[in-house]
């Protein structure tokens, strides 16, 4: 099927052929086209350029929108979520509001361990249904591929009961999704006093059976203060490569926590968090192939220091933005708005936040060759927006909703 839109006022984030990942002083290009026409053609683009060659495409066209005024961009790639889970916890939110950390709500019961005691007496007929009510939601915020992560079942029937929740996702929804294994998101109380117990549950028992099901595409860690340890980290990161899975890690949310160097001498495709990232991170970082992943609406949510995301990019370092979407920290998926706080709590030009959430963020799932950028060959994930001046609109108008149409694989939603 053949989808021509025309007159549109800028068509954002052109390239030739597919880039790796933009980083530095060249987050601040974002390539556009003016007054442009894009051809969409079996769920892929097929061609763009200047809307006066548009007309080769009215008559083959099965569908002709007019963007007159609109600008098109490439879908999001929101590459950190955690999506899968069985109820929301604001009674923790008003814990917060009231004076205590996030430790403190963890060490009581609460966070991590609250949300798996629910999500281990629910079913998955249960959570696949809201989840799916959750990525129809982003969807709509311009979201065309998406992580979703384990971590709330730490149960060995609880973690494969999230991982086929995800896998059946990935049959009912358009969105391109990847599934991260993070049994490694907290020591469940009946092992607090037996943290080796857990890590042999972890790498004997649901490690096998997940890569046997082929139910994970990485495997992730929480390595930070309170919860994994930079040794335990390294191990659950040298099982997983066994099994032909990369490593994402939590890292640095709470603490200069080591996270991010053992994640880089281990390859991670990405350290994630950075909240506290010093001259000695980003020495690490520099000249590896590990992508730096800020979640700026989990500072804004849980009060912390934001990631120094302008030092990074000065320093020459590439940056991702994901949403963290979860029921403690980050209950949102509006990655628009993630956005905004990159532009007005981290201090990056709405151009590079642009390409931290698109070309970036596609990286940090392996998708840069397919999503993340208006390129002949893609996958046709793009949305249309309302009327607007300037790409700097979309952070600026943080409360509005400036999307207007939502294009994927070709077809619109």
């Amino acid at each position: 099927m053949g989808l021509l839109i025309k007159n549109i006022k800028q068509l954002v984030q052109i390239e030739d052929a597919p880039k790796k990942w933009v980083c530095g002083e060249d987050m601040q290009i974002l390539p556009t086209i003016d007054q442009a026409f894009l051809y969409i053609n079996d769920g892929l683009i097929a061609d763009f350029g200047h809307n006066d060659d548009a007309k080769k495409y009215l008559t083959v066209a099965d569908e002709v929108i007019d963007a007159e005024g609109k600008m098109v961009f490439p879908c999001w790639c929101d590459s950190h979520t955690h999506i899968v889970y069985a109820a929301s916890r604001e009674g923790e939110f008003v814990d917060r509001i009231k004076g205590l950390a996030y430790e403190e709500i963890a060490k009581k019961g609460g966070g991590i361990l609250n949300s798996a005691k629910r999500l281990q007496a629910t079913s998955e007929e249960e959570l696949l249904r809201d989840a799916y009510e959750r990525i129809e939601e982003v969807k709509y915020f311009g979201t065309g591929a998406i992580e979703i992560k384990s971590g709330y079942g730490l149960t060995y029937e609880s973690e494969l009961k999230m991982l086929r929740v995800i896998k059946k996702l990935r049959n009912l929804s358009p969105l391109t999704i990847k599934s991260t294994f993070l049994g490694a998101h907290a020591i469940p109380m009946e092992y607090k006093n037996n943290r080796q117990g857990y890590m042999d549950l972890l790498l004997q028992k649901m490690l096998p059976q997940i890569a046997d099901e082929g139910l994970a595409d990485y495997i992730d860690v929480f390595c930070d203060r309170g919860f994994f340890t930079v040794e335990e980290t390294a191990q659950i990161m040298e099982a997983g490569a066994k099994y032909g899975l990369k490593a994402k890690i939590h890292a640095n949310e709470l603490d200069y926590s080591g996270g991010v160097q053992i994640g880089v001498q281990h390859h991670a495709l990405s350290v994630d968090h950075l909240e506290c990232v010093g001259d000695a991170e980003i020495e690490a970082l520099l000249g590896s192939q590990t992508m730096p992943t800020l979640l700026p609406s989990t500072a804004f949510f849980l009060n912390l220091e934001y990631a120094p995301a302008r030092k990074m990019m000065e320093a020459g370092l590439p940056i991702a933005l994901a949403s963290d979407y979860n029921p403690g920290s980050t209950p949102s998926g509006r990655l628009p708005f993630v956005l905004s706080l990159a532009c007005i709590k981290m201090r990056m030009l709405p151009e590079e936040a642009i390409n931290a959430a698109t070309i970036n963020s596609a990286y940090a799932m392996e998708l840069q060759n397919e999503l993340g950028s208006i390129c002949k060959g893609k996958k046709a994930n793009v949305f249309i927006t309302k009327p607007m001046h300037s790409v700097a609109r979309l952070p600026y108008s943080f409360g509005s909703d400036l999307i207007d149409t939502v294009i994927i694989n070709g077809i619109k939603q």
